[in-house]
């Protein structure tokens, strides 16, 4: 349960150091005195005048020129975002500390010479940051350690940067002064925190290292996906040609309706032969891999018996064989009704029927979670005639597949929140998940079935120690499945 915290000052650290406590980048901030235990604060973004001393560490990866500009304090505002209360404040004034220090946060070591000189210590606050709802403007206030806020807040300790047992391990490593276990991984996020303004592979990339160093750890990361807004145009563009019967001037609605079918379906996984664009008196859909399929595009209100007849026909020419065409898959996809004629004729010759709003239904399943169309699984639900209701059905499948993973992830990262320990048996979770609500039943071996493939590297939501036997197998967790909304 979150408890309600008043808040009526701020502790003012530079900006930069700030932005990096917000970002989980660092736990600890360098206060001009110590900070009792327990004491807490809104997070007051200082003037940033003296960041020759303090701004973050300059990465290999980029010269002095090219490194990130700070953002400074400007005019008469400044914007508070986060609040923390004090965790550990201790006093460091050994020279060889310095090093060590800088390698577990944003400092320079020459920064932190510099202050040593200065100073016959320095204070170092470990400090647990959480975010406000809504940032709170105020006038800059003249510089000093506290700064009485414009009026008494009250927060809530329910959105954490950092888990609990993330900042836990975090808190270790910063108090015995161990090196960060990925250097490199750190020094890459840094370098990508240049391009992820401009370019989204980048900005995925630095977010999902973030995620796996623990700078993140619960926010869900949905991958940063290209311009797929032709998607929501599928079904429409399927509407439009409902109208072609009546308005023969309208072809280029059906044209662009082909296009997007064609364009679905390779979305899907199919390898489109371009070669063969349909048009008038030609066959509109042909997908050689990963099985042969044909198909019609059909506009109109109502999908005749000649549809069948015209896919047949042209199958066979394309094809040149008709025992090929007998076994290859055959779609028929337009928003009208199908003839009682042709749906006798679908089932006759295997022709499945599917309207333009549940090809759109597939194309944004494969979007938000990409590969999980599994084609030769989809297969079995084109049934001869209508086949919508047999593919919602699938599609219901496949969002309770990804439901059921999601939640053993979530289980996996509580068990690790909870009990403190960084790896978890197929015994612990199966208890756990059972107690837990879960929207399935799993047994023993298929949780730990599901875990062997949540673990494998082309997935990477978790990882596995493996062991001699089912048994002593050892998971833990990596990043979230977030569903969609």
């Amino acid at each position: 349960m979150s408890k309600l915290i008043l808040l009526q000052t701020a502790l003012a650290l530079p900006n930069p150091d700030i932005e990096a406590l917000i970002e989980g980048r660092m736990i600890a901030a360098m206060p001009r005195m110590f900070l009792n235990p327990g004491r807490t604060f809104a997070l007051y973004p200082a003037d940033n005048s003296n960041m020759p001393l303090m701004k973050p560490k300059q990465m290999s990866l980029f010269s002095e020129s090219g490194q990130l500009e700070l953002p400074l304090v400007l005019l008469d505002k400044v914007s508070i975002k986060a609040w923390a209360r004090c965790e550990l404040c201790q006093m460091v004034n050994e020279p060889e500390s310095l090093e060590a220090l800088s390698r577990l946060t944003v400092w320079k070591t020459e920064a932190l010479q510099q202050i040593l000189q200065q100073r016959p210590f320095i204070f170092v606050a470990y400090l647990r940051v959480y975010l406000l709802p809504q940032p709170l403007e105020m006038s800059v206030h003249p510089s000093g350690n506290f700064v009485p806020l414009p009026k008494s807040l009250n927060v809530t300790d329910s959105t954490p940067v950092l888990s609990e047992s993330i900042f836990a391990k975090r808190r270790q490593k910063l108090e015995k002064l161990e090196p960060p276990e990925h250097p490199e991984l750190e020094e890459l996020q840094s370098a990508l925190v240049h391009l992820s303004t401009t370019n989204p592979k980048a900005k995925q990339l630095e977010a999902e290292i973030k995620m796996f160093l623990g700078w993140s750890s619960d926010k869900p990361v949905k991958p940063i996906k290209p311009d797929l807004s032709w998607i929501n145009t599928i079904a429409a563009l399927g509407n439009r040609t409902k109208e072609l019967d009546t308005n023969k001037s309208n072809y280029q609605a059906g044209t662009d309706f082909e296009i997007v079918v064609r364009d679905s379906l390779e979305f899907l996984g199919f390898t489109i032969d371009y070669a063969h664009k349909g048009g008038a008196g030609g066959l509109d859909l042909l997908c050689s891999k990963p099985y042969p399929l044909v198909g019609e595009c059909k506009a109109g209100k109502k999908i005749p018996n000649d549809t069948a007849v015209q896919l047949l026909n042209l199958g066979t020419l394309r094809l040149q064989d008709k025992e090929t065409l007998a076994k290859a898959t055959k779609l028929i996809i337009g928003p009208g009704v199908p003839t009682p004629q042709l749906m006798d004729a679908a089932k006759v010759h295997g022709m499945a029927i599917m309207n333009p709003e549940t090809l759109e239904k597939l194309v944004k399943l494969q979007s938000t979670y990409p590969n999980s169309v599994d084609l030769f699984k989809l297969k079995e639900y084109l049934k001869p005639g209508q086949s919508d209701d047999e593919v919602a059905k699938y599609i219901e499948q496949v969002e309770q597949e990804i439901k059921v993973r999601s939640h053993v992830l979530f289980i996996l990262k509580k068990y690790h929140e909870n009990s403190g320990s960084e790896q978890a048996s197929v015994d612990a979770l199966s208890g756990a998940y059972s107690m837990s609500n879960p929207p399935k039943k799993l047994s023993r071996e298929e949780l730990h079935e599901m875990l062997v493939e949540l673990s494998s590297p082309l997935t990477g939501y978790a990882g596995r120690i493996k062991g001699e036997s089912l048994g002593r197998d050892r998971f833990y967790f990596l990043r979230d499945l977030p569903l969609d909304d």
